[in-house]
């Protein structure tokens, strides 16, 4: 899967398949291919991230101990 921006072309929408990826592939100009459409999603890669790990801990006992560890520090 790659990344491509969208580009207007008169009424058009089109995509510019990079040459890495038409030489990867064997495609030549003017030749029929199948693309599959899913529109990126514009969260950032933290916002993605967010919830997508299991904790063993719950986030209040994360955050008391990571207190505690920065409280022992400047002690």
């Amino acid at each position: 899967m790659i990344s491509v921006k969208t580009k207007q072309w008169g009424n058009s929408i089109g995509i510019v398949i990079p040459k890495a990826v038409a030489e990867e592939k064997g495609i030549i100009s003017g030749e029929e291919v199948l693309v599959e459409i899913e529109k990126k999603s514009r969260k950032t890669a933290l916002q993605e991230l967010f919830g997508a790990l299991p904790f063993k801990k719950p986030t209040e006992q994360l955050v008391k101990e990571s207190r505690m560890g920065l409280e022992s520090r400047y002690e």
